[in-house]
This record gives C-alpha cells, structure tokens and sequence, in this order.
C-alpha cells in the first residue's frame, strides 16, 4: 500500500469516527431528527468527495462541523420559501431514567435553551455539553475566543433567568427525546455555530 492509501485510509477512519458528532450536530441545528440525519449524511459524503482539501494532522472535527455548518446555512437560504415538513415522531430517540422528574427538567431545559439567540445557544451546547474548548469553538465559529465566552456568559445568564422565570412553551417533541434532541444540538453547533453576535 502506498503512502497517498494509507493516509486516504487514516482520513477515512477519523472521518467515519466522527459520524455520530456529525449527526448530533446536523440534528442540533435542524431541530429536527429527519432533516438533521438528512444533513449529516449530505455532510459526510461532502466530507469524503473533499478529502483533498483536508490537511491530515489538523483538526478534523473542526473541519468536519464547518462543512455541516456551511451546508446547513445554504440550505436555509435556499428553501426560505419552502414550508417546512412535520417532524418523524416514530424515529424519536427514547432517553430512559431511574427518575421521571430529571427526564421532565431536562426537557425543560432543552425548551428553554431554545429561547437563546442563536449564537448563544451554539456556544453554550459547544462549550457545556460537547465538551470543546473555546479554541475549537472560536475556529468552528470563526469568531475570536474572547467573543465565544461572552457567548457563553450571556447564554448562561439567559438561561438561568428563563428557568428561573417559568414561563418555558410546550412543544412537539416527548421528554423522552430531550437527551437525543440535546446530543443533536451538540453535533450540529460543533459543525458550525451561527455568525450573528
């Protein structure tokens, strides 16, 4: 095996490690289970016909959540017109728990975290629940480290005042998904937060 197969080979394996990163990204951003797989799988084969443009030794996950980012912002300005379709109900992911109320305030905080702005909530699912430092989130993002944890900060302010206050909305989505809907969110912030401020 020659060395252009062997580092296409090491590509592909860290690729193909980073499908369910890439999935719960692309969920994340959709906030919708069937789109987001739908997206993750565009961004995957994307990822592979793009190999060339991949610099083995950098960071792949970064790269990776960028062209799901990318995707995601083009295809929101392409269907801007399009109406959007009723959520898969029968493919939601179910979260089971010793203790019914953790399920039930974790879907409240799933709810209320989608009362941030955009950016905020981005910043915060990267930083909170992906586990990424503000290095990786400011090159995902393409923003300064300084501005990811202002970010963060606000988020975590609005987030607490929007908890504290109680007047969280309802929505489709069972409280039994809430943890799949979170690890969603993580994989699609990490492919790309928003640029708004």
């Amino acid at each position: 095996m020659n060395d252009h197969a062997i580092a296409d080979d090491a590509f592909t394996t860290e690729l193909v490690a980073l499908v369910p990163q890439i999935r719960a990204f692309a969920r994340s951003l959709c906030n919708d289970a069937v789109h987001g797989e739908d997206l993750a799988q565009e961004a995957f084969a994307k990822a592979l016909a793009a190999r060339a443009s991949f610099e083995m030794g950098t960071n792949m996950r970064a790269w990776a959540f960028m062209i799901v980012r990318n995707l995601f912002y083009s295809e929101t300005r392409r269907s801007w017109r399009s109406v959007a379709m009723e959520p898969d109900f029968a493919e939601r992911a179910l979260v089971v728990s010793e203790n019914p109320t953790a399920r039930l305030e974790l879907d409240e905080v799933r709810r209320a975290m989608a009362l941030l702005p955009d950016v905020q909530r981005e910043a915060l699912i990267l930083i909170g629940a992906a586990g990424l430092s503000y290095e990786e989130v400011g090159e995902i993002s393409g923003v300064a480290v300084g501005t990811v944890k202002s970010r963060v900060s606000r988020a975590r302010t609005a987030l607490a005042a929007i908890l504290a206050g109680g007047k969280i909305p309802e929505d489709d989505e069972a409280p039994e998904s809430a943890m799949a809907a979170i690890l969603g969110d993580v994989e699609r912030c990490r492919t790309g937060v928003r640029q708004a401020a």
